[in-house]
């Protein structure tokens, strides 16, 4: 479809307003860059921060001096599509407390961004639950969370041989979680060695994938180590955990361990696909799928 010339007026008033003194940041959620003719007369080179969906789409934009964090390919809503890229950003600290920052996006597949947030970095918006996932601290490593959160969207999107499944990955304090744990299945895990078992290869978030239909919990170390799967979590904190209607089980359960423990919880619903980080027993970042494979 051509665009418009509502799209095109879009664009540049946007342009013109993150060119001002005002805005330090333009994210631009898209796989489509802008071209040399959208930036001419504009310095805004050094304010654009891309987020994009493959690395070979982020590797030209970085040669030619650009700013670019990766996303994971799944069909968000705009304001979730929003809320990955202020994590990425952050993890990657190209956003900073009190920025102001213009969020550029569109529907999956557009030519042109039909959506602009204006937020300021720490305050106000629903997409601050998004950046405050970075004060997870700082024994957890953020490529690491990162392998989570793609894999746990993609368990979400795409279930096993087409049927909805849910999980829970427990990131973090391994000891105290494996104590407030117990093995319900054969551990798949037990035996292997940890350079054949960390969330950082693809071959392994592959094989997770598939053992996402065993009952219970991943419980994966610090480092991305994977220690176990099927665990059943034992937190004994779960009638303290105050959580929205609508959850069940398996979200008392992450949000329990992360009470009982010091580690994080990053849940899957099985109903909807919707990914949950806990901390603290307190969701800190909600994604939600648009569109499930069938």
């Amino acid at each position: 479809m051509a665009d418009s010339k509502l799209d095109r007026e879009f664009l540049k008033s946007i342009l013109s307003l993150a060119a001002k003194p005002v805005v330090d940041h333009l994210l631009m959620v898209t796989d489509v860059p802008l071209s040399t003719q959208d930036l001419r007369g504009r310095p805004l080179k050094r304010k654009i921060i891309y987020a994009v969906t493959e690395e070979q789409l982020a590797v030209p934009l970085r040669k030619n001096g650009y700013v670019c964090v990766t996303v994971p390919p799944y069909d968000y809503s705009r304001v979730e599509k929003v809320k990955v890229a202020l994590v990425a950003a952050m993890t990657a600290n190209v956003l900073r407390e009190g920025e102001d920052v213009l969020c550029l996006t569109g529907r999956s597949g557009a030519r042109l961004p039909d959506t602009v947030v204006h937020l300021q970095i720490g305050r106000g918006f629903e997409e601050k639950a998004a950046i405050d996932t970075q004060g997870l601290g700082a024994e957890f490593s953020s490529q690491v969370v990162e392998a989570l959160v793609s894999l746990a969207m993609a368990v979400g999107h795409e279930g096993f041989e087409g049927h909805p499944i849910g999980t829970i990955f427990v990131l973090g304090h391994s000891t105290e979680v494996m104590e407030k744990s117990k093995q319900l299945t054969i551990n798949p895990f037990q035996g292997i060695s940890e350079a054949e078992r960390n969330v950082l290869d693809p071959k392994i978030r592959e094989a997770l994938k598939n053992f996402a239909v065993l009952d219970g919990a991943f419980v994966i170390r610090e480092d991305g180590v994977v220690l176990a799967a099927g665990r059943y979590l034992q937190a004994a904190d779960g009638n303290k955990v105050e959580l929205q209607l609508g959850l069940g089980a398996r979200h008392a359960a992450a949000a329990a361990i992360t009470v009982e423990t010091s580690a994080i919880a990053i849940s899957v619903s099985q109903s909807s696909g919707t990914v949950r980080i806990f901390k603290g027993g307190q969701a800190l970042l909600e994604l939600q799928q648009v569109a499930r494979r069938s």
